[in-house]
């Protein structure tokens, strides 16, 4: 009979604890599929553990410690003694997996990582060996399951954002400091792997720009609803010409997008091919036993021989200045000349409008305004030009809107 294989665990967290109870409760079922039954051989806590004998017991190394360090010094330690590595460490893949991904080649293993991005949603997976020979054009997605409930949340109750994130605080959907994740940088990390795997090129997580939902108000959802649009933190790694673009940002999506209808705290990645045209996967985002289960996966794929491919070329330049439509809103003094003024500036800037409502009276005046698609350099020059004029009362707020729809 095959020797079992020694699993070490780093971290015995929410996550941690989930993933060991699972593998204790399933060796025999992954022993049936790939032959091999895991036994856990150590595990590693900031109280308890010796990481040089874990290490010794081991040919796979989970780390679910999170955070850059000491994380990257232990995985760097693995790989470098010839172990697998599973991580769920988006930031560490993130900000460091060129460096890892070289070293886990030198040694001859393997590492992986589905559960960093989209939890259970096996998104990785699929486009690192199930796609491995397509050549993707776009991967967008609904990957931070706390600011999808949050928008959720004010869609459906008309909630101020304070009062549905406090919320999402409650039911445990954000942390104490969500500044991570509403502020964009918990999608931009997952964005940066996905655009790696999908375009076959370094991306780091300085590539990416992003921004968050802090920003987002009642009348922006109001508005969604009453045309029929959807509002969703969205992350979209695409190529552009010779190069790609990599963004987190807030959107409205129109019904026949397949992520519109995604809600709650769930995330779902659409990825886009001539030869598919469009795969939606979605599922839960978060939570200890559906992020362990990830990690379990990565744990069979290994001892079952199924090796990623990791064939990274040479570095696509990141183009900044992308196109898009958007969505502008404009709290303005009620007088003759606003509207026409607010034209002048955007048509010296090449922006044609798309649509305009003019809300309220007085005090309550406001212009709600789509813009055909431009660039954003344009758009950005014009709404800085638009927020010196003096009859703005506050300033002006724009989203993007995705024009795009599969039927």
């Amino acid at each position: 009979m095959p020797e079992p294989a020694g699993i070490g665990v780093l971290g015995r967290g929410t996550v941690g604890a989930a993933f060991a109870e699972q593998l204790t409760e399933r060796a025999f079922q992954v022993e049936a599929i790939s032959g091999r039954r895991p036994e856990i051989a150590g595990v590693l806590t900031r109280s308890e553990g010796d990481f040089e004998q874990i290490l010794s017991d081991s040919e796979i190394i989970v780390e679910l410690i999170g955070g850059t360090e000491p994380a990257r010094e232990l995985v760097t330690a693995a790989l470098q003694a010839g172990r697998h590595v599973v991580t769920a460490n988006k930031q560490l893949i993130a900000q460091h997996g060129d460096e890892l991904f070289a070293k886990a080649r030198d040694a001859g293993v393997q590492l992986r990582f589905e559960a960093a991005v989209a939890g259970v949603v096996p998104v990785i997976r699929v486009i690192q060996e199930s796609l491995a020979a397509t050549r993707i054009t776009r991967v967008s997605g609904i990957v931070n399951g706390t600011t999808n409930f949050i928008l959720t949340e004010m869609a459906a109750t008309g909630a101020a954002y304070e009062d549905a994130l406090a919320r999402a605080q409650d039911l445990g959907f954000a942390e104490a400091d969500p500044t991570e994740d509403v502020g964009g940088a918990d999608a931009a990390a997952k964005m940066a792997i996905l655009a790696r795997l999908a375009f076959d090129t370094p991306v780091n997580l300085d590539d990416v720009t992003y921004e968050g939902i802090t920003e987002i108000s009642p009348s922006d959802i109001a508005y969604a609803k009453e045309l029929g649009l959807s509002l969703k933190l969205l992350g979209v790694a695409e190529r552009r010409g010779n190069g790609i673009s990599v963004r987190v940002f807030p959107c409205f999506l129109h019904r026949g997008h397949p992520l519109a209808p995604i809600e709650g705290p769930f995330n779902a990645v659409t990825v886009e091919a001539a030869a598919i045209t469009e795969i939606t996967m979605s599922g839960p985002g978060a939570g200890g036993v559906e992020t362990g289960t990830a990690v379990l996966g990565d744990v069979v794929s290994i001892l079952a021989g199924e090796a990623p491919v990791d064939q990274t070329r040479e570095r696509l330049e990141i183009v900044a200045d992308v196109s898009s439509s958007f969505y502008l809103h404009l709290e303005v003094a009620d007088r003759p000349g606003v509207l026409a003024r607010i034209a002048d500036v955007l048509g010296r800037n090449g922006i044609s409008v798309q649509s305009v409502v003019q809300r309220g009276l007085g005090e309550e005046a406001r212009l709600v305004m789509v813009l055909h698609e431009c660039p954003e350099s344009r758009f950005r020059a014009a709404v800085g030009e638009i927020a010196e004029l003096e009859f703005l009362r506050a300033a002006p707020r724009a989203i993007r809107v995705i024009e795009e729809e599969f039927v």
